[in-house]
């Protein structure tokens, strides 16, 4: 098959991680694949300088960017349907709200045999304001005519689009998000990697580490980690936490550490290679994300993989991978007292994390991993296309 990915830019992000296995899968299986994206920049990091794409055919679209410009969008749209025109795509599979609204109309445009749109989270939530909300849902609302198949991350997805009124259920399925989780469960030298970060990052080899994995940005939820830690420190002077990412918010979650005598509690990692990601994951004892918006828990399923208990809110798509008192707390969103208990609980429970953490461990394994993830999307892709050749 000749295969096209469109998202708007390829971040260090849950999503992008997502789009790259499945672009370097499906080269793998020995398809011709294109990822179409627009300019990379900024405090976020670059996904393609740190993985091989050999094989991958890459295109920038200068105009494909994330905030909304009329001007450069139209643009974007006529340059992507030149694109589809000129490549004769069989199959094109967006990502992401703004690339997958333009890319889809660009694809059913030019009459793409497969226009599949994978939902990693949606646009509109209860946090963004009522006339955002309705211009997104109007917006998913118009893509979604003009596409064969919506494909979800997790079935908390498809819930929210249906009761959107996005679409009818019977075009939504769900293809969870494959991973590349080896990292996280087959570390030959664990105890190696713990002692390492820890001395790395100054922490005792007895402290309790708390680690969380996002880009330092809006409803990420370090507000309510930096509340919760700072309660829960007061009782247990063993307890610590290592941040990893980087992002805009940095110097004010500093300032509001230093304010709350914190400072000394939390490491920062700042930006760092995916491939290093795992060793401070694997180096802690718990990970506890607190997102707001999120869509499938991209840090959760791998914190769970290198058997961590998870402390996570109780939103999208995070309760089909946390179940509550079995691989970690599910906490009811922005509820501070459920997450200091959670901490709490895990903070005087050795067992309690050993058992949770390998039930995650043992959950994780059999959902997320890369080839179940590509073979699933080729499949979906084999039906759409034997559906048109009729």
């Amino acid at each position: 098959m000749k295969i096209a990915h469109i998202i708007t830019r390829m971040i260090i992000g849950g999503a992008q991680e997502n789009t790259l296995l499945s672009c370097m899968g499906q080269v793998r299986d020995g398809h011709e694949v294109f990822l179409i994206t627009g300019p990379t920049s900024g405090p976020e990091g670059e996904l393609l300088k740190k993985h091989d794409t050999e094989g991958l055919k890459i295109i920038e679209v200068p105009d494909l960017i994330r905030s909304i410009n009329p001007l450069k969008d139209l643009r974007c749209y006529y340059a992507l349907r030149q694109i589809i025109k000129d490549e004769k795509f069989d199959v094109v599979h967006t990502h992401a709200s703004k690339a997958g609204i333009i890319g889809r109309a660009a694809a059913w445009k030019e009459k793409v045999s497969a226009v599949i749109h994978t939902v990693h989270g949606p646009p509109f939530h209860r946090y963004e304001k009522a006339w955002k909300n309705k211009i997104y849902i109007e917006s998913e609302k118009f893509a979604a005519k003009r596409c064969h198949q919506l494909l979800c991350v997790a079935d908390a997805m498809t819930d929210q689009y249906v009761e959107a009124a996005v679409a009818p259920r019977e075009k939504f399925k769900t293809v969870h998000s494959g991973m590349n989780l080896e990292p996280y469960t087959d570390e030959p030298d664990v105890c190696g990697v713990r002692k390492a970060v820890r001395e790395e990052l100054n922490l005792a080899d007895d402290a309790i580490v708390v680690v969380k994995v996002a880009r330092l940005f809006e409803l990420k939820g370090h507000d309510f980690l930096l509340d919760a830690a700072e309660a829960v420190c007061k009782k247990h002077p063993q307890l610590h936490f290592i941040l990893v990412g980087d992002g805009l918010l940095r110097s004010e979650i500093e300032a509001d550490l230093e304010q709350r005598g914190l400072t000394d509690r939390f490491r920062f990692t700042g930006l760092v290679l995916p491939t290093e990601v795992p060793r401070y994951v694997i180096a802690a004892d718990i990970l506890c994300h607190l997102s707001l918006r999120e869509g499938l828990p991209r840090a959760v399923v791998q914190g769970l993989a290198a058997a961590k208990p998870a402390i996570v809110f109780n939103l999208d798509g995070a309760p089909e991978v946390v179940k509550h008192n079995v691989t970690g707390y599910l906490c009811e969103a922005e509820n501070l007292a459920d997450v200091e208990a959670a901490l709490v609980e895990l903070c005087e429970s050795p067992q309690k994390r050993q058992s949770m953490g390998q039930a995650g461990r043992d959950l994780v394994k059999k959902l997320f991993s890369t080839n179940r993830m590509v073979k699933r999307l080729e499949e979906e892709y084999e039906i759409l296309l034997g559906k048109s050749a009729k």
